[in-house]
């Protein structure tokens, strides 16, 4: 009888426990996800412009970093870094990947096929061979893109709307950027139609030497200048916009940030518009979406930027239609 009694006794106390205790699953407090960041513009420290409207675009979805979403960012301007980099993100286990620039994204090609990747790039992802289509990806690299090739002949039309005396317009370029040839191509075309001559004005990544090409400018007769948006013309956009000013070269540009350093025109998307629905993107490979079914989007509106400043230092007068154009213009 003892016995039974100890049974029963057993029997109800473990029931009680059982029932104090809360299901295993909800011990396990639910995973965070991780996002890395890879980017070659910016600092370390202080990321920047780009880096707020990321994160500015996860908040409004309702992830707030270091509470529901962790984030990994990695800064590297030098191209040589990049893959190890990639490594060290993937070894971490994120879930997502964020590249942007056209090396980055190169880079992460190279380094992973399976963590999913969202890119964002001012070149054409297609061309680059960095996507299947702009429809269907496929792989694991889905994203945004500036489109700016398709902006490449409306910008060599402003540009001659604002010096209509140019005969031969420079594009500068980073001498050893993979996408090079790309870039200066996409300019080729339309500057044929427009009868407009190009001369490649090109820098190294490794010590720059912006003096000497637009020393060069001058020698081949440039009248304007064209600057191929990358990490070293966005780091080094100020001395561009001051050089432009003292050689009395008309500038071009493919970001407006470019004319609030003191540039003259910009004709592009707004980049930080694009990084802010990156976060979309992240949002929906966390929710189960595969990259390879997600278009890449293209923006639909493009911002002209012009600096007056800038253009009564070059003794300029702007068209006033233009400025009637302009979303913005810098005083």
């Amino acid at each position: 009888m003892k016995t039974t009694k100890t049974i029963v006794f057993s029997l109800t106390l473990s029931a009680v426990l059982l029932a104090l205790c809360p299901p295993l699953h909800a011990q396990q407090p639910n995973k965070v996800p991780r996002i890395g960041y890879l980017s070659n513009t910016g600092d370390p420290k202080t990321p920047g412009s780009s880096v707020d409207a990321f994160r500015q675009g996860l908040r409004d979805l309702g992830y707030i970093e270091g509470k529901n979403i962790l984030i990994e960012y990695r800064i590297e301007r030098n191209p040589d870094r990049l893959p190890s980099l990639v490594a060290e993100l993937v070894q971490l286990k994120v879930d997502v990947l964020v590249a942007s620039g056209s090396s980055v994204i190169r880079a992460t090609k190279q380094g992973t096929k399976t963590t999913p990747v969202v890119m964002v790039t001012t070149t054409d992802p297609v061309a680059a061979g960095l996507i299947d289509s702009l429809a269907h990806p496929g792989g694991n690299i889905t994203g945004l893109t500036y489109l700016t090739r398709d902006l490449s002949g409306k910008r060599l039309e402003l540009l001659k709307e604002v010096v209509p005396t140019t005969s031969r317009v420079g594009v500068l370029l980073q001498a050893d950027a993979p996408s090079k040839s790309i870039r200066f191509k996409e300019y080729e075309t339309p500057a044929r139609a427009l009868k407009i001559p190009l001369q490649s004005l090109e820098v190294q990544s490794e010590s720059p030497d912006f003096e000497g090409a637009f020393q060069n400018a001058a020698k081949r007769r440039v009248s304007a200048l064209i600057v191929i948006r990358n990490a070293l013309t966005v780091v080094y956009r100020k001395q561009i916009a001051e050089l432009a000013i003292k050689n009395r070269l008309p500038s071009m540009f493919e970001g407006s940030d470019n004319v609030e350093a003191g540039g003259l025109v910009s004709y592009a998307s707004n980049s930080a518009t694009s990084l802010r629905r990156a976060a979309i993107y992240v949002d929906k490979i966390l929710k189960g979406a595969k990259p390879a079914d997600l278009p890449v989007e293209q923006p639909t509106k493009f911002e002209l930027v012009i600096n007056l400043k800038t253009a009564n230092a070059l003794n300029l007068t702007i068209p006033q239609s233009l400025l009637f154009r302009a979303d913005r213009v810098i005083k």
